[in-house]
């Protein structure tokens, strides 16, 4: 009996001290944020990896969600006379859930993904143990740029994919499904609200710090050699993506 509870509670455990070990980072990360030397020059340089080379697959993702999105509902609100609402339900989709998600799972499986891998190259080659013989510190150094690049690209590729996504509403919506457009327009005026949007960059800015935390705490503890730089990164975009979804849910039922 004492053997099955321990084989039950070491999974429990491990995840425990896992999540232990990425607070404590997060925490030493966020301590070195308002220290000097500021080193804006990396972090503007990781700003450009997260959210420049994002740009295109979160654009395709998103136009492409926007469309089908009014195509699904416009064929749902048909069987009750409701076209007109085509326009709201995509609009509010995409700011207040598809937008943010969306977006921080393209990002995951790019930027998170690369994160760790370069992390986990650095530390099998013993870079990170340099760093330190050279007194410098690899949490502000690597991890606290690629963080504070996270938080703040996400929001604005969110932004972004709003913009893009309604457009491809619109335009499945108004020229091939024949809605009137002014009814289109005037119906995401009147249900979406700035609190809809505002909550939607909120969480945009909390899969950030999910998504790069992860990405660098599984890349800064990397072990096993390139085998082991593969396991990490594998790792990352898992655990990213199933934290982005399950954060997603206690988000939305704090702010909606």
């Amino acid at each position: 009996m004492i053997k099955l509870f321990e084989f039950t509670g070491r999974p429990f455990i491990s995840i425990a001290e896992e999540f232990g070990r990425i607070m404590l980072l997060f925490l030493s990360a966020s301590s070195w944020a308002f220290r000097p030397p500021f080193r804006f020059r990396i972090v503007f340089k990781q700003m450009e990896s997260v959210g420049v080379n994002s740009v295109i697959v979160v654009l395709i993702t998103a136009i492409s969600s926007g469309m089908v999105l009014a195509l699904q509902s416009y064929y749902g609100f048909r069987m009750f006379g409701g076209e007109s609402l085509v326009g709201a339900t995509v609009a509010l989709s995409l700011t207040r859930e598809i937008g943010p998600v969306f977006t921080a799972l393209m990002v995951t499986g790019r930027a998170g993904s690369a994160m760790a891998a370069e992390l986990g190259t650095m530390r099998v080659k013993e870079q990170i143990d340099a760093l330190y013989a050279m007194s410098v510190n690899p949490v502000q150094f690597l991890i606290m740029p690629r963080i504070i690049a996270g938080i703040l690209m996400l929001p604005i590729l969110t932004i972004l994919a709003d913009f893009v996504g309604i457009i491809g509403g619109y335009f499945v919506g108004v020229e091939l499904l024949n809605i009137n457009s002014g009814i289109f327009m005037a119906r995401i005026f009147e249900m979406v609200k700035l609190n809809d949007i505002v909550n939607g960059l909120i969480k945009s800015a909390c899969f950030g710090l999910i998504l790069s935390l992860v990405g660098c705490y599984k890349g800064f503890y990397t072990v096993g050699g390139a085998e082991g730089v593969g396991k990490a990164a594998t790792q990352a975009v898992v655990i990213s993506t199933v934290s982005i979804f399950i954060g997603d849910f206690f988000l939305t039922a704090v702010m909606f």
